[in-house]
């Protein structure tokens, strides 16, 4: 054994090759150390110092910020190590609320988890906790203040990730807190919705917006239809929070559970994401064909939507004018139910908390003012409300969506994932007809910005893929420069897209979007249907009401003014 490539932790030789730090090696030899601030996609911070570890000569470390070296003999789980964890858990623990039982992150906090794991059963020190400071004015989020740890999760996720920058720490010392500019709620300010901060919060501190007792009450009035849609990225992220296989295609089951809480009709936006495909595609091609300034970008992500309104207005006749699927859904729904005597109230049921705050922006509201969507349930919600039906789903049959919108391709389902959107249109304009994703593996995967040249009559088409914020950035920094060229390029503000959407059920601090996003491939790989132009709902649409795509009837249902675009007044 080479000593000069390796230390010990408790005793276990571990070669040390090419880590960063000892958190990374402790957590190679299967210890799950404590810690509330680390995440390995972002800076190291060192805030919490729980998982600090000891060595050789009694001196202790951050594991998180301090280097391998050979020869170091680290432990994790000595006396003076356990003793000095459990003070900074009563010191937070001091400092924190204690309605645990009422909080929206019961059960998941890892605050909670971390102090049963050692056996906290008392503090020693006063209660210090502040009261209630909630900022409720974001349609997607909610922050309680008096929650927060200052770990500096929610503030390195929204700067280093997603590089919005709309909170970060401010004041000194014991008045330290994490805010925004001149302390603006958060709903005044250029968030962009997309949750992620939500989603790295260890303590309920930012969650995302509750619209279940709205839906509740819809659901209970006699006089009132509940129609639903579901997002493709939703079907397989509830397995395990739902006593099922990770993973799984719980579709079926959904829909079951959703008509046992008595949804009236339910349908699958992949069958919308399908007419996306149409729609755009078309678009694309009358750009290409007409000679216009590209690139053309996708319009499928609020956060990107919003993104673009706030820091690069200039990009915005670039934007598709095609509304999102969930959008596109909500206008044929109701078309469908036009006449139906009864009050209509529309769900839509999506991976993304920034589809709340797109549900109530001005151009996506009927004739008579009413939202085209009533409300939106993120999947961690219609979790919460299976839980609270006592709905068993290992104990359900699987059920059908409903019809006429019944079928869909699986150019529709992989919507749901990063190279989705792009690769649905490219199978709709190129000659490749095989659907074997061959020819498209570049655009797969969570690499941040991926190419692909596709042929296209006697030109090529030059196509980019983009997830995360952060990447979106430095992708228009480069187009900007003139660097690069794209004709089409698909964004998504979530890393891995809707997969990894701030509204996802979150397992140990990690979204799961690159698995969950392979089951997405999968079932497309096996659907009969591959292709959304041969969806026969979709043919049906356009033959008897639509016409064809970019249609005068198209453009008032599926699309939006670009052009007599400006900045939205949505609440």
């Amino acid at each position: 054994m080479d000593n000069n490539r390796y230390l010990t932790i408790d005793g276990i030789p571990v070669e040390i090759n090419g880590e960063k730090n000892l958190l990374a090696l402790i957590q190679k030899v299967g210890i799950k150390m404590p810690t509330f601030c680390y995440h390995s996609e972002l800076s190291t911070y060192g805030a919490c110092r729980m998982c600090m570890v000891e060595d050789q000569w009694g001196t202790l470390h951050a594991s998180c910020s301090t280097p391998p070296k050979p020869g170091m003999e680290i432990r994790t789980n000595t006396e003076r190590l356990r003793k000095y964890r459990k003070v900074i858990l009563e010191l937070l623990l001091a400092n924190h609320c204690r309605d645990c039982t009422t909080c929206d992150n019961n059960e998941k906090c890892k605050l909670q988890d971390i102090a049963r794991r050692f056996h906290i059963e008392g503090v020693r020190f006063p209660n210090a906790a502040s009261k209630p400071d909630v900022d409720d004015s974001s349609p997607c989020i909610t922050i309680d203040h008096h929650k927060c740890i200052l770990c500096g999760d929610c503030v390195r996720t929204c700067n280093e990730i997603q590089n919005v920058g709309v909170i970060d720490f401010m004041n000194r010392g014991s008045r330290m807190v994490v805010g925004t500019a001149f302390h603006k709620p958060i709903g005044e300010t250029d968030c962009v919705g997309c949750g992620q901060c939500s989603a790295v919060c260890p303590t309920g501190a930012i969650v995302v917006k509750n619209n279940i007792s709205d839906v509740w009450k819809a659901l209970s009035d006699k006089d009132t239809m509940v129609t639903i849609q579901i997002a493709p990225a939703v079907r397989v992220a509830i397995g395990r929070e739902l006593g099922l296989q990770d993973g799984q295609n719980t579709m079926g089951l959904i829909v079951a559970a959703l008509r046992r809480m008595g949804f009236d009709e339910i349908y699958d936006t992949s069958t919308a994401a399908d007419l996306t495909v149409m729609e755009e595609s078309a678009e694309l091609l009358e750009h290409v064909t007409a000679g216009n300034e590209l690139p053309l970008f996708s319009s499928c992500c609020p956060a990107w939507v919003r993104y673009v309104e706030t820091k690069h207005p200039e990009l915005m006749e670039h934007v598709s004018s095609c509304k999102s699927p969930m959008q596109m859904f909500a206008a044929v729904i109701r078309e469908q139910f036009r006449e139906e005597p009864k009050k209509h109230v529309h769900i839509a049921l999506m991976p993304c908390t920034a589809k709340k705050r797109e549900a109530l922006r001005g151009e996506f509201r009927a004739a008579d003012g009413t939202h085209m969507v009533d409300y939106v349930l993120t999947t961690q919600e219609f979790v919460q409300m299976v839980k609270e039906s006592g709905i068993q789903l290992t104990s359900i049959r699987p059920e059908a969506i409903d019809m006429p919108f019944g079928t869909m391709a699986g150019a529709g389902v992989i919507f749901g994932t990063t190279g989705g959107v792009t690769e649905a249109v490219l199978r709709r304009i190129s000659d490749n007809k095989r659907g074997d994703g061959i020819m498209y593996q570049p655009l797969r995967g969570l690499e941040g910005v991926k190419e692909v040249n596709i042929p296209y009559g006697d030109t090529t088409l030059h196509i980019g893929v983009v997830s995360g914020l952060g990447n979106t950035r430095k992708l228009l920094e480069t187009l900007q420069s003139g660097s690069v060229q794209y004709d089409f390029v698909e964004i998504m503000a979530c890393p891995g897209g809707c997969a990894g959407g701030g509204g996802q059920p979150i397992h140990d601090g990690e979204e799961c979007a690159e698995a969950r996003g392979n089951v997405l491939w999968r079932l497309d790989y096996k659907m009969p249907l591959r292709f959304s132009h041969e969806n026969p709902d979709v043919q049906a649409l356009y033959k008897e009401y639509l016409g064809k795509p970019l249609s005068e009837r198209s453009h008032h249902l599926l699309h939006t003014d670009i052009e007599a675009w400006q900045m939205p007044q949505e609440l």
